[in-house]
């Protein structure tokens, strides 16, 4: 047996108003992803980072202050061989024994921005290393570092560092 429905008439108002959510709703929905683009050779903040990342890839050859000043505080990065560390462990980590590490060098890095608050630099960086067994040993790491713009600072957030397979 067929049972009418009750249908409420909307108002003006209440109709306005849906028809306003639904539009609003099918524009946030259509809006795309954003893209990365790879920074332009000349582009300031990319020259800036990757000055960052050279410091960084030489800093067992000539110490400085980028671990501190470049790194978030809720900083969390991969080491090659593993384990996961935080600023206040990359702080910690002792400096190599004088002479023991040389020819540090940044081979290179490539900025990929996302919007203007987010930098993901793909790069990789060598140096020459006294071994336990007293020779010379080349090292090379490959990395990921993300980058954030905080307060109008940019710093590191997470780091992922992988040993360059032997060829």
């Amino acid at each position: 047996m067929f049972q009418p429905r009750l249908i409420l008439p909307l108002s003006r108002k209440s109709l306005a108003a849906l028809l306003l959510a639904a539009l609003c709703l099918g524009i946030a929905s259509a809006q795309p992803a954003i893209q990365g683009k790879w920074a332009d050779a000349n582009d300031p903040v990319a020259k800036q980072l990757i000055e960052a990342e050279r410091k960084w890839a030489i800093l067992e050859c000539e110490p400085s202050k980028i671990v501190e000043e470049s790194l978030a505080d809720d900083f969390v990065g991969t080491a090659p061989d593993g384990p996961i560390y935080t600023k206040a462990e990359a702080l910690g980590e002792p400096a190599p024994a004088p002479g023991t590490v040389r020819a540090c060098k940044l081979l290179g890095a490539k900025v990929r921005f996302y919007g203007s608050d987010i930098a993901i630099i793909y790069g990789s960086e060598t140096s020459i290393r006294k071994g336990k067994d007293g020779k010379d040993h080349s090292r090379t790491l490959i990395w990921t570092d993300t980058w954030l713009k905080r307060i109008g600072k940019w710093q590191i957030i997470a780091v992922q560092d992988m040993y360059s397979p032997k060829k």
